[in-house]
């Protein structure tokens, strides 16, 4: 469809106004929608895990974590759905209502073998693109390891991947995820 040359791409605005109804879930790329799969039980599990260390930590902060029922706009044909996100502002009470955010600080992809070169590929360019993300973290649930990419200033990144369990520092959230928090079994 995208490669019609009378197809003209959706604009994030158009996308989000589209009523899917709740038993499917999409994602917005190159302005093409595209239908998302479910995880697994492990992925869900740990990124429920983060959501939950990550609201009880941020809690009276003014930064706030979404799960991936949150969109991200990160082009004006782009909208991505990550598995956990933060966005800070001082003005929850009064800001309207949003359906996508394009001011993350904090983005967690949690892989899973048919996501990964997509997550670690095409997503965390278009995740670093954006001048709010500060850490984005990408968490293998099945080996217990992350990866972590830290802005260092507006062009330079640090990419740490651990060969062993480890804990996530978020500076910018002044936080830290412990391992035992983002695998807790239970």
């Amino acid at each position: 469809m995208a490669s019609d040359p009378l197809y003209q791409p959706i604009t994030v605005d158009e996308f989000l106004g589209m009523n899917f109804g709740s038993d499917r879930k999409f994602e917005l790329s190159d302005g093409v929608i595209q239908m998302m799969t479910g995880g697994s039980d492990k992925h869900a599990h740990v990124a429920g895990n983060i959501y939950f260390a990550l609201r009880t930590k941020l809690r009276g902060t003014g930064c706030r974590p979404f799960n991936s029922d949150m969109g991200i706009r990160v082009t004006e044909h782009d909208v991505r759905y990550p598995d956990v996100s933060v966005v800070c502002r001082p003005d929850w009470l009064t800001a309207p209502e949003a359906k996508a955010f394009a001011d993350p600080v904090v983005l967690f992809e949690v892989l899973s073998p048919s996501t990964t070169t997509i997550d670690q590929g095409r997503k965390l360019e278009e995740y670093r693109r954006l001048p709010s993300v500060d850490t984005i973290v990408f968490v293998d649930p099945i080996n217990r390891l992350t990866r972590t990419y830290q802005r260092l200033d507006e062009t330079g990144w640090r990419d740490t991947t651990f060969a062993e369990p480890h804990d996530v520092e978020l500076p910018s959230l002044s936080i830290t995820l412990t391992e035992a928090e983002i695998f807790a079994r239970d």
